[in-house]
This record gives C-alpha cells, sequence and structure tokens, in this order.
C-alpha cells in the first residue's frame, strides 16, 4: 500500500470545520470534514468514510487540496461546453427555433431540447448537454409553451383585416340598442371528448372502439371570468340552440352580450333562434387562434382531460363536467387567457 500523502498544513483542522460551514457546496463541505479529520490524526480510511467516500477518493483530493487550496475541493467538470456561442451564432440559432424543423430533414414536427442540441453541435460544432440547451433557449426568449391552433389554408392578411375592421363590425350589430347599454364580450366554440381523449400517447385494451363521442359546447366572457357550458352527444342545431339559450341566461341582468363564433354550419343557419340579449358575429374562416377559447380546451385537456381511456358515455360526460366546474371555479385563469385586445374595445 502506498504511502499517505502528506497534507498541507497552512489550515488546521478547526479553519476547515468553519469553511465546511460556510460553503454552499455540500460536497466540497464533506471534503473538508475529511481533510480535517485527518489533521486531527485519524486515519484515512475513517476519515474518508466521514466524507462519504473510499481512501483512493480521499487520496486524489488530498492532492487537489495541496495544490489549490480550497478550491481544488470543487468539481470542475472536464465535459460540458466545448466553446461558447457567440451573440452572432445565438441569433442564428434563435431564428432556427423560430423557423422550426425540417420534417424531412430533421425528421420531427417541433423541436425538443436534445434534437437542438445535436443541431448546435452539426451547425456550430459545440456541446452542450440538453438541459442546458433549456437553459439557452430560455436566455435567448424562448418558453416551452403550447401553441395556438392555425388552419393550415389560414389567410393572414384577412384574420389582420378582420381585427382592424371589428370596432365598426360591432358598432353595426349594436346600432339598435340603447346607448349605455353595458355590453359583454363572449366566446363560443365546441370540443369533442371521446374513449381516446386528448393528443397525447396512451394505452387502450386491444379491440376496444370508441363509444359514442360527446360534444362539450362552452363559452366564456373573459372580462367577468364568467362562462356557460353543456355537454351533449350531438353537434347540431338543435345543440347549438340549447346553447344559446344557456349563455343568454348566464349574460349579466340588464346587459347585451356580443358572441364571437365560428362559421360551422349549426351556428349560421336561419334554423336558430337567437335570444334578445345576444347578437352573433361570426369570425373569418380558417381562422382558429382568434378564438381563445380554443387556448381553454387546451388548459382542460393538459389539467384534467388528457391520459385517460374512459370504459362508458356517462364517464366521458362526467369527466367533462368535471373539468368544466374546475375551470368556472378560476376566473382569473378565464380572463387571463380569454382577452383580446383588438376585440375588448368598450
Amino acid at each position: 500500500m502506498p504511502a499517505a500523502v502528506k497534507l498541507r498544513t497552512d489550515y488546521s483542522a478547526g479553519a476547515l470545520r468553519r469553511f465546511a460551514t460556510q460553503t454552499k457546496d455540500a460536497k466540497q463541505s464533506r471534503r473538508l470534514l475529511s481533510l480535517a479529520a485527518v489533521l486531527d490524526g485519524l486515519n484515512r480510511e475513517e476519515a474518508a468514510r466521514i466524507g462519504g467516500m473510499d481512501r483512493q477518493t480521499l487520496r486524489d483530493w488530498v492532492h487537489r487540496f495541496n495544490e489549490q487550496g480550497l478550491d481544488g475541493l470543487t468539481n470542475s467538470w472536464s465535459g460540458g461546453a466545448k466553446g461558447r456561442l457567440s451573440a452572432k451564432r445565438k441569433v442564428e440559432l434563435a431564428k432556427i427555433v423560430e423557423d422550426g424543423p425540417d420534417r424531412a430533414v430533421d425528421g420531427v414536427v417541433r423541436w425538443r431540447r436534445v434534437d437542438l442540441q445535436r443541431v448546435i453541435k452539426e451547425r456550430f460544432d459545440v456541446d452542450y448537454c440538453d438541459r442546458y440547451v433549456g437553459t439557452l433557449l430560455q436566455e435567448l426568449g424562448f418558453s416551452h409553451i403550447s401553441a395556438r391552433p392555425r388552419h393550415p389554408m389560414r389567410d393572414a392578411r384577412i384574420v389582420e383585416a378582420y381585427k382592424k375592421n371589428f370596432p365598426r363590425t360591432l358598432k353595426a350589430h349594436l346600432a339598435a340598442l340603447p346607448k349605455g347599454k353595458p355590453i359583454e364580450i363572449w366566446w363560443q366554440d365546441e370540443a369533442r371528448i371521446g374513449q381516446k381523449n386528448g393528443i397525447v400517447r396512451q394505452w387502450a385494451r386491444r379491440g376496444t372502439r370508441p363509444r359514442q363521442p360527446a360534444d362539450q359546447r362552452y363559452a366564456m366572457c373573459p372580462a367577468r371570468g364568467a362562462g356557460a357550458a353543456l355537454v351533449l352527444p350531438y353537434a347540431d342545431t338543435w345543440a347549438m340552440q340549447q346553447h344559446l339559450d344557456e349563455i343568454s341566461r348566464h349574460v349579466k341582468r340588464g346587459a347585451h352580450a356580443v358572441l364571437l363564433l365560428d362559421r360551422a354550419g349549426w351556428h349560421t343557419t336561419d334554423k336558430l333562434k337567437v335570444p334578445r340579449n345576444i347578437s352573433p358575429i361570426f369570425l373569418p374562416s380558417r381562422s382558429p387562434e382568434l378564438n381563445p377559447v380554443e387556448n381553454v380546451w387546451q388548459i382542460m385537456r393538459q389539467n384534467w382531460l388528457s391520459n385517460h381511456v374512459f370504459d362508458t358515455y356517462n364517464d366521458i360526460i362526467e369527466a367533462a363536467r368535471e373539468a368544466w366546474r374546475k375551470l368556472i371555479a378560476q376566473p382569473e385563469t378565464i380572463t387571463s387567457i380569454g382577452m383580446r385586445q383588438w376585440a375588448h374595445i368598450r
């Protein structure tokens, strides 16, 4: 067995223990306590055990302490980044993230940290661990969030024109109302809940088939943090009429609701009897991103509905009802995600 390496003596055992209580590095603290035990005359094996290491590891730390002092007792990784990205390369990386992956080239439809780790290595010859890639993305102003839905045939010019002209559209729809009438902006949409619910991967028994889908109709008023929803078996004119009547009952007494909704056939049919306290205004076609209720649906899926396999139709109904109750109990959430500055002009 090789002779024990002599420990430098310019630090006393008491001094090392004081440093051990002051450092925020737990590993450095344990190493200091082992070295203090050596200075106190404890044999190396027992001193090593105090720091949770073996004798050979203690020997290595003695060498580093003798050469570098207290700083030698902290971890210094030899791996990690071979170099750092310059400001110019960070701008280039940000553009890569914003542009998104090329499915044919990158093999993915959205960037993950591990994908960008590979891209950074290939483009810039810099090695980062995937966890640091997340830190770097935050530094560049990115967040890991759910995207708003966008129709593949969306026309950005039509969407922007709609938002710009909305004040005039609203004024035209409300021209017959008495001056000073309180106005509420409501948003309406539907979503289907089936046996296999959500867009995330899940397990289901082989041979099962989805039962009758449930259609959850919901509307919300962000300014009040209020909402009105029905869980129905079909999406048709009858169901839409039930929902209009339900929204009408939730409009504040004495107020008038402007209901923004898409152009589904059961929304635009003349067979509907629109309540007197509601004025429907239709959104442009292929523009789901204008309707914040789409984001409400994402929240409900992610928090209360995804990763479930429903055994019966009644299970679907109850899950939808329970998710809506939880959402409606959070009016501040409805207000936060539902406000659209271009729509709330009064």
